[in-house]
C-alpha cells in the first residue's frame, strides 16, 4: 500500500472511497481509517492544560510524572478514543442499514500502540500492543475455533494478509512471513501455540536508532544496538506534544524518580521484563539473579530470528537507500554470510569488554567497512571501558576509509571525551554524500547534546550543504532547529 500507486491496488483510494460505490451486489474489501486518535491530536497549546476534562479520574503510568499536564493529556486521549468508538459504531450501523452486516467480516485494530510519550515508535508494550477485534457473522463462524470472548493468542500485522487470503479461499504465498489465524482448518491448538512475537524499531522521522524485541508468553526481551542513544532522543514531531516537553523539563530539573528518568538516560544493552508482574516494563530483570536462563533463552530466540530475516538494518540506512532497496530481499539472501558476521560483531556488546577485546580488535582491523563500522559501534556501547580502542579510532580517521566508518569512530571518540572527536564528527558531516547520511550524523550530535556534551553549534551550520534544506522543512531542518536554534 505504501510503495505502489493507489490505482494499482484499489478501485478507489481517497477520503471519499466507499464500498457503496461498487457495482451493486459485488463483494468488497473496504478499509476505513479514522484520525481522531492520531498523535497529532495531542499537539494542543500549553494554555489548554487545565480546561475541563476527566483528568482526575485517569491512572497515570508509573514511568510518567503524575501532574496536571499528563493528566490532561491522558484525558484528551481517552476523549478521542470515545469519538473513535462512536465513529466505528456509526460505520457498523451503516453496514446494517445497507443489509450487509450479516455477510461482512470486520477487523478492527489500531496501526500502532498508543500515542502518549514512550508509546508509538518504541518497543515497549505501550508502543507495540494494539487493539484487535474480529467480528464474524454467523454465516462465517466456521472460520474461527472460538465463537466469542478474548483469546491470548498473539497476532502480528504480518499475519493479516495471509489470514485474509485464507478466509477468501486463496493459499497464502510461501514468501509471506505471517501465518493465518482464521480459516476452516485453524484449531484452538493452533491458537494456543501463538505465544511468540517479534518487534523492531529503526528510523522514526529524523531519529535514527536500532532496537529489536521478542515476546514469548509474558516474558519480554528488548535489545538496544545503540544503547548510548536515550529513548528521549529529540524528535521534532514528538516534542510538539506538551507532555513530552514537560517530561523533559522535569528531568533537567532533577524532579523525576528513577522509573520516570530512565527515558532520558542511556539504556541497557538488554532488558528483560516479566509482564505478568510488571506490565509497564519498569523493572529490568536482565541483571537480576535467578533470571540468567530466561535471559539466554530470549537472547537466542531473537538472534535466530535476526539471522533468519537477514536483517538489513545491520547496514546503515544511507547504504540501504542507495545500494540495497532496489532488491532488498535478494540482497539479504546474497549477503547472508556477511550479515551474520555483522551480528556476531554486534553481539560482542553483550558481554564484558575483557571477553570481547580480542575479537573487537580484529573487527576494527577487518578489511570490510561494515565490520569496522560495527566494531566502533560496540566501542561506543562500552564507552570508557573501551579506552584501549581509542588509538585504533584515531588511526582509522587518518585512513581513506568509508565516511560512515569515520562517523562511528568519531562518535566513539566523542563519547569518551577524546579531544579530536567533535572535529572528526564535523568532518564526517561535511563529507556526507546524501541527505540521509547527513541526517544520520546529525543524529549523533543530537544524542551527544541530550547526554550533556557540548557540541560545536556554529560549526555544524558551516557543514550543511544548501541542497539539504528546504522551505518545506526537511528532516535536516528539524535537527538543526534543535541543535543550533535554526
Amino acid at each position: 500500500y505504501n510503495i505502489t500507486r493507489g490505482s494499482e491496488v484499489w478501485d478507489e483510494s481517497s477520503g471519499k472511497a466507499s464500498y457503496r460505490n461498487r457495482p451493486e451486489g459485488s463483494p468488497f474489501f473496504h478499509v476505513q481509517n479514522y484520525g481522531v486518535t492520531h498523535e497529532g491530536q495531542l499537539h494542543f497549546p500549553p494554555s489548554s492544560v487545565g480546561e475541563d476534562t476527566a483528568g482526575d479520574s485517569v491512572d497515570v503510568f508509573p514511568y510518567h510524572p503524575d501532574n496536571d499536564v499528563f493528566r490532561y493529556t491522558y484525558a484528551q486521549l481517552l476523549d478521542r478514543h470515545r469519538k473513535a468508538d462512536s465513529l466505528t459504531g456509526q460505520f457498523i450501523e451503516q453496514l446494517e442499514a445497507d443489509g450487509l452486516l450479516d455477510n461482512t467480516i470486520i477487523f478492527y485494530y489500531g496501526d500502532h500502540g498508543g500515542v502518549l510519550p514512550r508509546s508509538k515508535g518504541y518497543l515497549y508494550e505501550s508502543g507495540l500492543h494494539v487493539p484487535m477485534i474480529v467480528y464474524l457473522p454467523q454465516k462465517w463462524s466456521h472460520l474461527t475455533p472460538q465463537k466469542n470472548g478474548r483469546t491470548n493468542a498473539f497476532v502480528s500485522f504480518v499475519d493479516l494478509a495471509p489470514t485474509v487470503l485464507q478466509i477468501a479461499g486463496i493459499d497464502p504465498p510461501g514468501q509471506m512471513d505471517g501465518s493465518a489465524f482464521l480459516g476452516e482448518d485453524i484449531t484452538r491448538e493452533d491458537w494456543d501455540r501463538r505465544d511468540l512475537t517479534f518487534g523492531y524499531a529503526d528510523r522514526f522521522d529524523e531519529k535514527y536508532e536500532m532496537v529489536r524485541s521478542v515476546r514469548k508468553g509474558n516474558l519480554k526481551y528488548i535489545r538496544s544496538f545503540q544503547p548510548f542513544c536515550p529513548d528521549a532522543l529529540f524528535n521534532f514531531y514528538r516534542y510538539r506534544m506538551v507532555a513530552y516537553q514537560n517530561w523533559k523539563e522535569l528531568y533537567l530539573q532533577g524532579e523525576l524518580n528513577a522509573e520516570q528518568a530512565h527515558f532520558f538516560q542511556p539504556k541497557p544493552v538488554e532488558m528483560l521484563f516479566d509482564l505478568s508482574k510488571d506490565p509497564y516494563e519498569v523493572k529490568n530483570l536482565a541483571a537480576v539473579e535467578g533470571y540468567d536462563q530466561q535471559l539466554r533463552d530470549m537472547r537466542e530466540l531473537l538472534d535466530m530470528e535476526l539471522r533468519q530475516w537477514n536483517d538489513l538494518s545491520f547496514y546503515p540506512e544511507s547504504f540501504f537507500v542507495s545500494e540495497i532497496a532496489p532488491d532488498a530481499a535478494g540482497y539479504g539472501r546474497g549477503h547472508a554470510a556477511e550479515i551474520h558476521q555483522l551480528i556476531d560483531v554486534a553481539n560482542l556488546a553483550l558481554g564484558t569488554f575483557e571477553n570481547a577485546e580480542k575479537d573487537l580488535f580484529e573487527a576494527l582491523k577487518d578489511p570490510s567497512p561494515w565490520v569496522k563500522y560495527w566494531g566502533f559501534q560496540v566501542c561506543s556501547v562500552f564507552k570508557e571501558k573501551a579506552q584501549k580502542c581509542i588509538p585504533e579510532a584515531r588511526k582509522v580517521l587518518k585512513q581513506n576509509a568509508d565516511n560512515l566508518v569515520h562517523w562511528r569512530a568519531a562518535e566513539f571518540l566523542c563519547l569518551v571525551n577524546d579531544p579530536g572527536g567533535m572535529d572528526a564528527l564535523l568532518n564526517c558531516l561535511g563529507s556526507a554524500a546524501s541527505i540521509t547520511e547527513a541526517n544520520m550524523i546529525l543524529n549523533s550530535f543530537a544524542a551527544l547534546k541530550d547526554l550533556g556534551y557540548d557540541i560545536p553549534e556554529e560549526s555544524i551550520l558551516t557543514k550543511i550543504k544548501p541542497g539539504w534544506r528546504s522551505e518545506k522543512k526537511t528532516l535536516v531542518d528539524h535537527r538543526l532547529e534543535y541543535l543550533v536554534g535554526e
